[in-house]
């Protein structure tokens, strides 16, 4: 018998699309403009996926988990995946002592891996209780729910956790030590970027399916190739008659800056020739801006470091809604040779099955590199 340990964190990325930039202490603010929950029916669509391709059966298959919004609020009714019993319950609002005190229950019941969904705030708090109880070798598969997840102890997607804990119990996948990374939100939220690395967690190891831990590439040395890159961004792409929104990051703003825009260095902003009608917007403001603009418009995002996400990492204003207002084929990649080193396909995560369906059929994505240069990369839905 394998005993899974299965855990939500319930606020986990309900700030996202609100554009909040995580919901560490933001939740009751989240849902009172509306937010709705984000990590429980993604660990839904895992079990459910799970169900389908798990083929070795599930007599074998316990879970243990907590009763209501932090575990069995969250199995699929009717959805055959292995008997289900509870250690823990919570009731109303919870918090990290609730995780710790959860985690702490499933260890004491004898789990062999716990399957938890959540973002990198909930990553710490599982992994200083796995080493507070002495099991730090427990492994652990993260659902990815929040708003930033840097860690490499995640999957690409909900259905990819599906495919690594199907995997692993088949002895197909070996466990590795993968690093547990957290930005710290409250400087986030002032546009500062500071990762710490915190530990280390054991994870099934697979390159398809998880997605590592987030790099900062250095980018000293390239200031030529910054501003070539605004120079054909400013030429050929800024004018009176398109609306350009400008994915987060260092590199846009930096090249935003460069074409006389104050860009928001971790939000969504949006200019229409050099004016800059929006600024750190949500996914309310994006539609509304979308909405009353006919003319064309060009969705600027630069891939994440290591991780190569295009999509579905720190930019969930960019709702599935948002998306196809803008239509996947005014999608532009935007990279410097440093950041190319380390991503070597665009991964794609809407949300949206059909969406998501869509970026797949492409194949591939135009990136670009350089002043008048462009590339290919491969996309990957995971």
């Amino acid at each position: 018998m394998v005993r899974l340990g299965l855990l939500a964190n319930p606020d986990a990325g309900l700030g996202g699309r609100l554009g909040l930039k995580g919901s560490d202490g933001q939740a009751e603010m989240a849902r009172s403009m509306g937010a709705e929950d984000r990590s429980g029916p993604r660990l839904t669509l895992m079990l459910e996926h799970f169900s389908k391709i798990h083929r070795t059966g599930f007599d074998d298959i316990e879970w243990l988990t907590s009763e209501g919004s932090m575990g069995t609020n969250w199995f699929p009714k009717g959805t055959k995946i292995g008997s289900i019993s509870t250690v823990h319950s919570s009731s109303g609002s919870t918090s990290a002592f609730d995780t710790t005190a959860a985690v702490t229950a499933l260890l004491e019941a004898g789990i062999d891996l716990l399957v938890y969904a959540g973002g990198d705030g909930t990553t710490r708090d599982i992994i200083a209780a796995l080493e507070s109880t002495g099991h730090p070798k427990t492994p652990v598969i993260g659902v990815p729910t929040g708003v930033k997840m840097h860690s490499g102890c995640f999957a690409a997607s909900p259905r990819a956790a599906a495919e690594v804990l199907s995997a692993w119990l088949n002895d197909d996948l070996l466990l590795a030590s993968t690093e547990v990374l957290d930005l710290d939100e409250e400087r986030y939220r002032k546009g500062e970027w500071v990762v710490q690395l915190y530990a280390e967690a054991m994870t099934p190891a697979s390159p398809r399916w998880m997605q590592g831990s987030k790099q900062r590439i250095e980018t000293t040395g390239e200031e030529d190739t910054t501003e070539g890159l605004a120079d054909h961004i400013g030429e050929l792409i800024i004018n009176d008659e398109r609306l350009v929104i400008w994915g987060s990051g260092g590199t846009l703003r930096t090249i935003g800056e460069m074409n006389g825009f104050e860009l928001t260095n971790l939000g969504i902003d949006a200019t229409r020739g050099t004016e800059q009608v929006g600024t750190d917007l949500d996914e309310a403001g994006l539609l509304k801006i979308l909405s009353s603009h006919t003319g064309p418009t060009t969705l600027l995002l630069s891939p994440m470091g290591g991780q190569g996400f295009l999509i579905g990492r720190g930019n969930l204003q960019l709702s599935p809604e948002v998306l196809r207002a803008i239509g996947i084929d005014s999608i532009l990649g935007v990279v410097t040779p440093a950041k190319l080193l380390t991503v070597r396909r665009l991964r794609i995560e809407t949300g949206d099955a059909e969406l998501d369906a869509e970026f797949a059929a492409k194949r591939y994505m135009k990136v670009l590199q350089g002043y008048r240069t462009t590339r290919v990369l491969p996309v990957s839905v995971d």
